[in-house]
């Protein structure tokens, strides 16, 4: 009997193991468009004076030793499934260079725009993934600072969805028929100008662009009038479940993330917007963080529910953080300003531990005090969590040769949170 056990116990150690050395398929990437204050969020200091917290607490977490501010409770109750970075730092507090650096792991220059980490995933991920919609989706609007496909092939642009998710319908630009079309309508509107189409009928064979366009149609055909595109339609889901999300835009882009993992997609961003609070930042934050907390905590409890966790890495970040002390004199009243000299990022899934704390940052939230962590090696990490070398050559159709990141900093990836060092490739 104790052989028994033992040998059922083995093979359950080794189940466990083999999952933590497999690559995550998905990633959700939670971009705080404008850069997201550290003390509101993963790195409060209640022992502050109140030119920097505003009279504003931390509260325990279900990580004893961790806290976070009170202003996310609902994500203090699911700390147990993500990690904190507390000593984020760069030295760029320009939105447009920050983001940039941040999703690229790149400083401007060189004459080359390099590809954001979305694309690239995408791109690796697309040789196994076989889905109709491409392999890097973007809810709801594209960030706008940078070509994010940089100099890879066009094909692997991200499909921004436009559109509003907490609407009676998610209209996806491309997908979704506007103007009050069914899809029978437009079905029929596409069969009448195929037949009407004689020249590109006899011409198609000839001439590889018109080829390429034709392919192109068909590709899309097969997302509008497929199966793919109830992937968007939210009604599916049950009230009670859009509910917990939260009935507004950002809740139900989470939603929407959930169920693109459901259907394989490798990458996908929520871009988040209404961040940038140089003027009264209190009163922003306490709409920002509301729909942010409830909306993620949703995110990750679902995903663990669904087993879907331990194989979607999911991390929220901004280009930057906040001016740690308040400017209270006019025009802000109460804002903060860029600060990237010290911020918070979190991780959850895919191979990060949940429930620790990386970096510290000193009383004020001002300056990284241990541990500080780079955006290439934030960026590393994922990729490697990804089963992606950072280090590897960068694919193009250019023919350029480069590495997909630059070298990590001094102080390295984040390898303490790797549930397991080693990723089968």
């Amino acid at each position: 009997m104790k052989n028994i056990f033992n040998f059922i116990l083995f093979f359950a150690l080794t189940i466990i193991l083999h999952a933590a050395d497999q690559p995550a398929k998905s990633v959700i990437e939670i971009w705080v468009w404008g850069g997201p204050s550290q003390l509101e969020t993963f790195d409060p200091k209640p022992l502050a004076d109140k030119a920097y917290n505003n009279n504003l607490k931390s509260i325990p977490t279900n990580v004893p030793g961790i806290e976070i501010s009170e202003m996310l409770p609902k994500l203090a109750q699911q700390a147990d499934k993500f990690s904190i970075i507390r000593s984020m730092t760069h030295a760029h507090n320009g939105h447009e260079i920050a983001t940039y650096l941040m999703q690229t792991g790149r400083e401007p220059g060189g004459g080359k725009v390099f590809p954001a980490i979305g694309a690239v995933i995408g791109m690796f991920k697309s040789k196994e993934y076989r889905g109709d919609i491409p392999p890097y989706v973007i809810l709801t609007v594209p960030k706008g600072r940078f070509s994010e496909t940089g100099f890879l092939s066009e094909k692997f642009s991200p499909l921004v969805t436009g559109g509003n998710p907490n609407a009676p319908k998610f209209a996806v630009d491309g997908i979704t028929p506007s103007g009050g079309l069914t899809l029978k309508a437009l079905k029929e509107r596409f069969e009448l100008a195929d037949r009407l189409d004689t020249f590109g009928a006899v011409s198609q064979n000839r001439f590889k662009a018109l080829q390429a366009f034709d392919h192109a149609g068909t590709e899309a055909k097969k997302i509008i009038f497929g199966d793919a595109a109830k992937v968007f339609d939210l009604s599916l889901e049950t009230p009670e479940t859009r509910d917990k999300y939260g009935r507004n835009v950002f809740g139900q882009a989470c939603l929407a993330a959930r169920r693109l993992v459901e259907a394989g997609i490798p990458y996908i961003t929520i871009n988040a917007q209404g961040w940038d609070s140089h003027k009264k930042h209190f009163e922003t934050m306490k709409n920002r963080t509301a729909e942010m907390d409830q909306g993620v905590a949703a995110l990750l409890e679902d995903l663990n529910q669904k087993k879907l966790l331990d194989t979607t890495i999911v991390w929220w970040s901004g280009e930057f953080g906040r001016t740690p002390k308040i400017d209270w004199n006019a025009p802000w009243n109460g804002g903060r300003g860029h600060y990237a000299k010290c911020f918070s990022s979190m991780v959850a899934g895919g191979g990060f531990q949940g429930g620790k704390v990386v970096g510290e940052s000193d009383a004020t939230a001002s300056n990284v005090v241990s541990r500080p962590v780079a955006p290439q090696d934030l960026l590393g990490s994922i990729y490697e969590r990804c089963g992606i070398d950072p280090d590897g050559l960068l694919p193009n159709h250019i023919g350029f040769k480069t590495s997909i990141l630059p070298p990590e900093s001094k102080a390295g990836r984040l390898r303490e949170l790797y549930k397991n060092h080693e990723v089968k490739k």
